[in-house]
Formats: C-alpha cells, sequence, structure tokens
C-alpha cells in the first residue's frame, strides 16, 4: 500500500468513519476514544512527513546523494578544466549545484574561500 492511500484511511479513520463503509462509529468505538484519535493524527503527521520527503527525493537529480568514485571525479576534473560551466555539469552528472561546487572545492578547483562565503551569504558567485 502507498503512503498517500493509507494516509486517506487514516484520516477518515481520525474523523471517526469508517473508510469501508463511511458510516461514523459509535460513540463508544474504540476509534472515539481520545487516546486512538491522538494516536491516528500522530500517524497522520509521520505519514505526511514521509510523503514530502518522498515528493522532494522525486525532485532531485537521479545521482543526488551518492557517493563520488575517482572515474566521475576524474571525469568532472577534466570537463570543469575544459570550460565546462557548473550548471552544464549538474546536467552531465545528474547532482545538484551544491554537489558539484562541494566536489570541486573538495578537488581543489575551486576555493573553499568561495565555498564558506556562498553558504554565508546564500549568493551564487559562480556561472
Amino acid at each position: 500500500m502507498d503512503c498517500n492511500t493509507a494516509l486517506k484511511i487514516v484520516q477518515t479513520l481520525s474523523d471517526g468513519i469508517d473508510p469501508v463503509t463511511g458510516e461514523v462509529f459509535p460513540a463508544d468505538s474504540p476509534y472515539q476514544n481520545a487516546q486512538t484519535v491522538r494516536a491516528l493524527f500522530t500517524a497522520i503527521d509521520a505519514l505526511e512527513s514521509v510523503i514530502k520527503k518522498n515528493n522532494k527525493r522525486k525532485s532531485l537529480p537521479e545521482r543526488a546523494g551518492k557517493s563520488w568514485d575517482k572515474t566521475e571525479s576524474d571525469l568532472l576534473v577534466q570537463r570543469f578544466d575544459e570550460g565546462a560551466t557548473v550548471e552544464r555539469l549538474v546536467k552531465e552528472h545528474k547532482r545538484t549545484r551544491g554537489a558539484i561546487e562541494s566536489q570541486l572545492a573538495k578537488l581543489g578547483k575551486i576555493e573553499q574561500a568561495y565555498q564558506q562565503k556562498k553558504l554565508h551569504t546564500g549568493k551564487e558567485l559562480m556561472p
């Protein structure tokens, strides 16, 4: 079962409604108990967090978060030395701009001071 379906079911239960029949649970139902309702709201929060995380992950480049191997690092340096822009490298390596810039800094191709300044100012300084 996917998280969106589970969320709908848990939300319906937390509203005191049977998700299968659509009938309101009687007052003496365990689903009408205050502790049960609080637990269901906690489950709703957790499911919403998972869904949000999954949606964010889907919007990231294919190789975001993956470790760099020597072959890919060497290719990054080669393409950077050839004049490829960071944006071009982002597309070629299927990684985030931050990952490209961090790896270039780690490999000594851009200054660490640039990275620190960018972190503090939030401004993009490279092409």
